[in-house]
């Protein structure tokens, strides 16, 4: 699957008819299949930029508003658990930087840790 020289889109060819879905439905198919992903689906694009996106520290209103979301409850019913990945990585890092602030010399300490 490669796109023609000169085109714009990928999976659409810019118009608006009724095949259009079916045509993308099918060549996201292809695509996966051709990728050794025997079950693959387009939510699962969707759900891994959701992802990554709160991984990377996007605020839960803006991923929400991203996916097209209407209440930041549905995005965080659904992604709840990478927000606590996010508060975990974020307690780690705090949890590190105090024990480096603790095993560092005290006039070191005094500075770092102030």
């Amino acid at each position: 699957m490669r796109m023609l020289p000169g085109e714009r889109y990928f999976f659409w060819d810019g118009h608006n008819y009724t095949g259009a879905m079916r045509n993308y439905q099918y060549a996201l198919k292809t695509l996966f299949k051709r990728a050794g992903i025997p079950h693959g689906h387009a939510h699962m694009l969707r759900d891994t930029f959701a992802v990554e996106m709160l991984l990377a520290g996007v605020p839960l209103e803006q991923v929400s508003k991203l996916l097209g979301h209407f209440s930041v409850k549905t995005t965080e019913k659904h992604y709840a658990l990478w927000v606590k990945a996010r508060r975990q990585q974020r307690e780690d890092s705090v949890r590190k930087a105090w024990e480096e602030c603790q095993t560092s010399s005290s006039s070191q300490r005094r500075v770092q840790c102030e």
